[in-house]
């Protein structure tokens, strides 16, 4: 079945006027508004405070406990100024978190380091957005464009009482967090793999136009993944530097195996873009065959009367026949016009004998 999808943004217009100081917060008035969601973490108990104003998070910022501040929606820059206050963000790291059109990539500053990664919602290309995960070694805030998300695994594992979420530190929720984002690319590329071989069938059995419009979406949908997938590669491998310092070696081999999904799935989408391509291919082979066929049979139909063409035509001459016995004699025989049809027949029965003999039929 296709499914309807909306067009994914390939080129970002929003940007902030040239000459702009470092630092500008750009307003978006398509952005949706902003809401903070207060996770806060103990190895005994976890706390979700779905709504949580400035004031409930600058509590929770003064105990000893772990927390975890998912800033939803980014229509509010006032409060997302006086999120930055509060954790101390650095104005370029919070203006890449509000401008959302950063290339995945991974920042280190003076006290706290900021990653950006493109998210998907597990089930088509159109639901990509900015999400950007800022840390130290007690708090992680996220932030994300709009509501809804991939990441409820996340939140399940925080509730279970003797997972590692709980007991480990700030960096091992951040791994997961990249985990889940990079694992909800497969069920993507999984929608995508499903319609290309579905219209690797119909292309091959009954090829029309509207398939050459569905491969292009493919191949768009595709450019988009692929245009997430590079720099999160360079991004993961960069966090597994030591000289970074960014993620404790306890933490390192579990990126290393997130690292190597996104490898994995960098291999996917190559796959299937050359299977676009082939398809492309594949369909105009399909229409130029079709067309040959029937250029074929009509070729062949014209053969076939052509000679009778010509026949019907030498018979049709206006002749006196009582001028001369030579004008026109067969159209005084009894049996002219039966005659005159079983030579048609015979030629055209002859030459159909003779293409289906050089197997042009």
């Amino acid at each position: 079945m296709t499914k309807k999808k909306n067009k994914s943004r390939l080129v970002s217009r929003r940007r902030a006027p040239v000459g702009s100081p470092p630092g500008t917060l750009l307003p978006d008035e398509g952005a949706s508004p902003t809401s903070v969601r207060l996770t806060i973490i103990e190895n005994d108990a976890v706390e979700h405070i779905p709504e949580a104003p400035v004031a409930v998070v600058e509590q929770a910022l003064r105990s000893d406990k772990r927390v975890w501040v998912d800033v939803i929606g980014l229509a509010d820059l006032g409060l997302l100024q006086a999120i930055g206050d509060l954790f101390s963000i650095d104005p370029l790291a919070l203006e890449d978190i509000a401008n959302t059109n950063q290339r995945p990539k991974v920042d280190t500053y003076a006290d706290h380091a900021l990653i950006v990664v493109h998210m998907f919602d597990g089930v088509s290309v159109s639901s990509k957005e900015q999400f950007s995960i800022l840390f130290d070694k007690r708090h992680v805030v996220t932030f994300q464009e709009r509501p809804g998300d991939c990441l409820e695994p996340v939140r399940k594992r925080l509730d279970m009482p003797a997972g590692r979420l709980r007991q480990r530190g700030t960096a091992y929720l951040v791994y997961a967090l990249l985990d889940t984002i990079l694992d909800a690319y497969f069920p993507v590329l999984e929608n995508i793999g499903e319609e290309l071989e579905e219209l690797e069938d119909k292309i091959t059995q009954d090829p029309e136009p509207e398939d050459v419009t569905r491969l292009h979406g493919l191949k768009r949908d595709l450019l988009v993944v692929k245009r997430a997938l590079w720099p999160a590669r360079e991004m993961l491998s960069g966090m597994t530097r030591e000289e970074l310092g960014i993620i404790p070696q306890d933490v390192q081999h579990f990126l290393r195996d997130t690292y190597d999904h996104a490898i994995q799935l960098i291999d996917i989408t190559e796959t299937y873009r050359e299977l676009a391509m082939g398809l492309l291919d594949l369909y105009l082979s399909s229409v130029s065959t079709r067309m040959n066929e029937v250029m074929k049979v009509l070729t062949i139909i014209s053969t076939i009367f052509i000679p009778l063409g010509f026949l019907a035509g030498v018979w049709g001459m206006n002749f006196d026949r009582e001028a001369s016995p030579w004008n026109m004699p067969e159209l005084g025989w009894r049996y002219g016009y039966p005659m005159a049809l079983v030579v048609m027949a015979a030629i055209a029965l002859g030459l159909l004998y003779l293409f289906r003999r050089k197997k042009w039929l």
